[in-house]
């Protein structure tokens, strides 16, 4: 017996009702009525009146009943147009994490295709996001750290991103689509998506690894979908179609929308057409004037076909198939070609003689206006979408099989945020070290547990009816454990041979102000100092010779209550035999010597001061030089007279006395020379200065000549 199959093709201006009959693997159409809408109860695809819409559903139901007796189930198909369509991009940060595998960007898709499901429901003002069924997706561009790239497998950046393109079913269309039926008194049998009705007779499955888009164009609207990959990629819509024709030729030629309506479908390159305006006149054109009228209409619908088309496959695809009354366009095929870059024998509109297996009846026309409801009809009952029910954590999910399902597709269902199923990364610790900031990233979270059936599983692992899933959110990192010697690596030493003896000296760690060591745990906040010996002055602090680092000053004392400050050092330091200062830089094995200067002469102290602590003349005497000296001024410490070599110590107190300036004189000179008077036996003598004869009062000058003649007493007489 054959098999009688009930399809309804229910469409925003009219309702078809079909009854195809299956021999074996043929189809054929025994019976077909088209009404029309008696209001606007359709809009787009949706049903926004449940009982006008079921009162039409049932009066074709009625009529074909009259034939074929009862009709109890019904297959039918959700209006491609009612597909929504969502872009959208999903960003994630992957800095310091292992490089990405397939199940990281699997998580990072269905993250974006959640986030498109959320904005569709905002954009559609619906609170709930579950209220979408997704039909598929399709990833547009991945990028990491900003740059497109064409696969994030085993990369490493800062960031990865990808950008999809999502395609979702209203869940209220297909509930409206129940409620209709049910008013009608019919059951639902099976259901299909009109775009995959269509390309299921047209496109066999051994085809849909070609890149083809299939066009069904009606009254409002022409829907769009992609196959490639032997499966259906992308759904589309646009709210061009076949009415702007009639509009254009109605605004064109001043016809009311029936007419222009029947001058549309009269078109034909080999005839004339003849119109009556609403005025009354007649007018008789050519094909080519009436098509030369309506070309910006024309254009206007073809260009957004093709916009549409590229939007959603990315770039031209292989063929395009018209289907629809409104694939009937004058010249309409020609320009899809032209604007698609494609050769005219690759766009073509395809009719009821192009579904395979379907037996040639009177009862359907050839032309591509009855693809569809055809199409309903074999495609619901050879690949219906079913609803299968799935349990997510203990909570029943129901979905439409429009697909292969997968792990992830449920967890969409069952509303459970994909981006948090990942622990959240552990806490980082801020820290300064040596006066610069850092941060020291904590471990990453584990990802999610998923049991399928109490197995493991992926997101990417297909599903079946009935089957469990439970999922338990991935557990987060926790902050980092690390040592000061794993932050920092091997605490530098050196050698430095200070005055003949080597010091060895390891770099010291402070932690927050507190000696630490090496092995000591990072906390956070902490504040990090390595002080390794890089001068002279942080040498001598970490080998205890501070006293050096004190002393390193000038050498200072007080003259008269005034400070004074030597160019001498209490400490010198020489580097390598060179002077250094304590700021200069010290490396290993350096020769380092430090002396102490503990006094200086007074002489020393009073040459800086360019003060004179006597006056000098040279003079002659007997052929030798001899140097007169008289103090000019007295120097007293605590109450004590000072010799000029007496030593001075840093931090004494200097007191200075003048004397009262006297000139030299003759008898000066014998504070300076030997001069045994008792042997002289009344000898007298004479004082010559420069040859002239002088006395022991008299004044001399420097280089002055001294002499003492002596004579006995006869001679003297004689002289007399």
């Amino acid at each position: 017996m054959n098999e009688k199959i009930f399809a309804l093709d229910i469409g925003t201006r009219s309702v078809v009702g079909i009854i195809l009959e299956k021999n074996g693997d043929q189809f054929q159409v025994k019976d077909l009525i088209a009404l029309e809408h008696k209001e606007r109860s359709m809009l787009d695809g949706q049903i926004h009146d449940v009982l006008s819409v079921a009162g039409v559903i049932k009066e074709v139901k009625e009529k074909l009943e009259e034939k074929h007796g009862s009709l109890k189930k019904v297959c039918v198909a959700a209006a491609g147009r009612a597909l929504k369509t969502q872009q959208t991009k999903s960003v994630k940060s992957i800095e310091n994490q292992p490089m990405m595998g397939e199940e990281d960007i699997l998580h990072l898709e269905l993250s974006a295709v959640q986030k498109a499901q959320y904005e569709l429901a905002r954009s559609e003002e619906e609170e709930d996001s579950t209220s979408y069924y997704c039909v598929g997706y399709s990833v547009l561009h991945y990028h990491l750290d900003g740059e497109e790239i064409g696969s994030l497998i085993d990369q490493q950046g800062k960031e990865a991103s990808v950008e999809i393109i999502a395609t979702f079913l209203p869940k209220i269309v297909v509930e409206s689509l129940i409620s209709a039926l049910q008013r009608a008194d019919l059951e639902m049998d099976a259901l299909t998506l009109e775009p995959i009705a269509a390309i299921h007779v047209l496109i066999p499955k051994s085809m849909r690894r070609l890149n083809v888009a299939l066009v069904d164009i009606g009254a409002g609207t022409s829907d769009i979908a992609i196959t490639n990959y032997g499966t259906v990629t992308a759904y589309g819509m646009v709210p061009v179609a076949g009415d702007e024709i009639t509009e254009a030729l109605s605004d064109q030629y001043l016809l009311d929308f029936p007419k222009a309506e029947e001058v549309k479908r009269k078109l034909s390159p080999s005839e004339t057409v003849k119109m009556v305006d609403i005025l009354g006149f007649e007018t008789e054109l050519s094909y080519n004037e009436v098509v030369e009228s309506i070309a910006p209409a024309i254009d206007k619908l073809a260009r957004s076909i093709c916009e549409e088309i590229l939007r959603l496959n990315l770039k031209t695809p292989q063929a395009v198939m018209l289907v629809g009354g409104g694939s009937l366009t004058p010249e309409l095929t020609k320009k899809i070609a032209d604007m698609l870059e494609l050769p005219a024998n690759r766009v073509a509109v395809r009719g009821t003689e192009a579904i395979q297996n379907l037996q040639k009846s009177d009862i359907v026309p050839e032309g591509p206006a009855f693809v569809t409801p055809i199409g309903i009809a074999i495609a619901a009952k050879e690949n219906p979408v079913h609803y299968i029910s799935v349990h997510v954590n203990e909570r029943t999910i129901r979905l439409f099989d429009l697909k292969q399902l997968t792990v992830g597709d449920c967890l969409l269902s069952a509303g459970i945020e994909i981006n948090k199923l990942y622990g959240k990364p552990g806490m980082a610790f801020t820290i300064t070290l040596n006066e610069k900031h850092m941060t020291i990233p904590g471990t990453f979270g584990t990802p999610p547990k998923i049991l399928l059936n109490g197995e493991e599983a992926s997101l990417k692992d297909p599903i079946e009816h009935g089957q469990h899933i439970q999922v338990e959110r991935g557990r987060d990192g926790h902050s980092p454990e690390i040592s000061i010697e794993e932050l920092v690596g091997e605490v530098p030493s050196l050698n430095v041979i200070l005055n003949g003896k080597t010091h060895r000296v390891d770099s010291q760690i402070f932690v927050n102000g507190h000696l630490a060591e090496k092995h000591d745990m990072i906390q956070d906040r902490d504040r990090i100092q390595i002080k390794s010996p890089g001068t002279i002055r942080h040498f001598l602090e970490m080998t205890d010779h501070t006293h050096y680092i004190k002393d390193h000053k000038p050498f200072t004392l007080y003259v008269n209550q005034n400070k004074v400050k030597l160019n001498a050092q209490v400490v010198s330091i020489t580097l390598n035999g060179r002077d250094a200062q304590l700021n200069d830089p010290i490396k290993h094995n350096d020769q380092l010597n430090i002396h102490t200067c503990t006094s200086v002469p007074l002489k020393d102290v009073l040459t800086f001061l360019e003060m004179d602590i006597s006056e000098k003349i040279p003079v002659m005497f007997e052929s030798e030089e001899i140097v007169l000296t008289k103090p000019k001024i007295s120097v007293f410490r605590d109450g004590t007279k000072l010799d000029e070599n007496d030593p001075v110590f840093p931090g004494d107190q200097l007191f200075t006395k003048e004397h009262d300036a006297e000139p030299f004189i003759f008898q000066d000179i014998f504070r300076y020379i030997d001069l045994n008077l008792t042997d002289m036996n009344g000898k007298r003598f004479k004082l010559f200065i420069n040859g002239e004869e002088g006395g022991f009062s008299d004044q001399i000058a420097p280089g002055d000549e001294l002499k003492i003649v002596w004579q006995d007493s006869v001679t003297m007489k004689d002289k007399s």
